[in-house]
């Protein structure tokens, strides 16, 4: 079975223990928490992944890390996946609960580029039209390339809307280019 496949049957599993025990916020706070800290720390990922370190010494190492911090059943969640010898997904578990979670909840993220800074007004504009248009809680999250010279790209999910100058320019070119 695929790595992905098996990080999210875990996570649907962790997902419905979470609303099980009405503790979903939590185990969701908890989830971003580690993977913050294994994206910043290679070596802790590099030693969960690795099948020569013994699972007890992989259960200590996040007992120690997040011990205090975490819920119980997310640490007991932890070493049931290490010692079926799956620590190697605990990372992509993690990952696809926040998806998981962000389904349960109707939240999508979408990303948007803009040639400039977006003002208060633009950026809540943009949120309210892909709330509109899909009916979702909208996380953005933006950036700035001055490469587009007027306006901006936005990405949700596998789709992309170009309403960019840049875009516009190449689009003509394009056209000019198979019209010749």
């Amino acid at each position: 079975m695929s790595e992905f496949r098996v990080a999210s049957r875990y996570a649907k599993a962790l997902l419905d223990l979470a609303i099980e025990q009405s503790q979903l916020e939590r185990v969701k706070q908890d989830m971003e928490q580690f993977i913050a800290v294994l994206k910043g720390h290679a070596e802790l990922q590099a030693v969960l992944n690795n099948p020569i370190i013994k699972h007890d010494k992989k259960i200590n190492i996040l007992n120690a890390l997040f011990g205090q911090q975490f819920d119980p059943n997310v640490l007991s969640f932890f070493k049931i996946m290490i010692n079926k010898g799956r620590a190697e997904v605990l990372y992509g578990t993690a990952q696809e609960f926040i998806r998981e979670y962000n389904a349960y909840k109707k939240i999508i993220s979408a990303k948007v580029i803009s040639a400039a800074t977006l003002s208060d007004e633009n950026r809540k504009a943009i949120i309210k039209l892909i709330n509109e248009v899909t009916g979702h809680d909208v996380v953005l999250e933006s950036s700035v390339d001055p490469e587009l010279i007027g306006g901006f790209i936005v990405t949700i999910g596998d789709k992309q809307i170009d309403a960019s100058l840049a875009g516009r320019l190449n689009k003509l070119e394009r056209s000019f280019l198979s019209a010749s």
